[in-house]
């Protein structure tokens, strides 16, 4: 099930709005025994409802788990300093090793 938090920004991108600072646009709110819910709302577009939010289910579900194999191929690539003398030495092996890596970690 994706977040909220994830949902919220695909539904403010769909409207035009990129950019959401989840301290002061919006704050969610969790309650003990609750689903997460918007408790503020400061965007110049229309708060969404949870049926406008649902729709952004099987979106958010790709983009979290697209996330998940960015962080991961970040990790993997290692520094961009050690990348750059890989690719002056050896261009070849660094396109291997780099193509084996989004191989291994696929996006949806």
């Amino acid at each position: 099930m994706a977040d909220i938090c994830t949902k919220i920004k695909l539904y403010a991108k769909s409207k035009g709005v990129n950019s959401i600072d989840f301290l002061t646009d919006v704050i969610v709110e969790k309650l003990a025994g609750e689903e997460s819910k918007i408790k503020t709302w400061n965007l110049s577009i229309d708060e969404p409802t949870a049926d406008q939010l649902n729709n952004f289910e099987s979106a958010g579900n790709t983009e979290e788990s697209n996330n998940a194999v960015r962080a991961t191929r970040k990790k993997l690539y290692g520094d961009i300093g050690d990348q750059l003398d890989e690719i002056y030495t050896n261009i070849d092996a660094w396109k291997a090793r780099i193509k084996k890596i989004k191989d291994d970690n696929p996006k949806e």
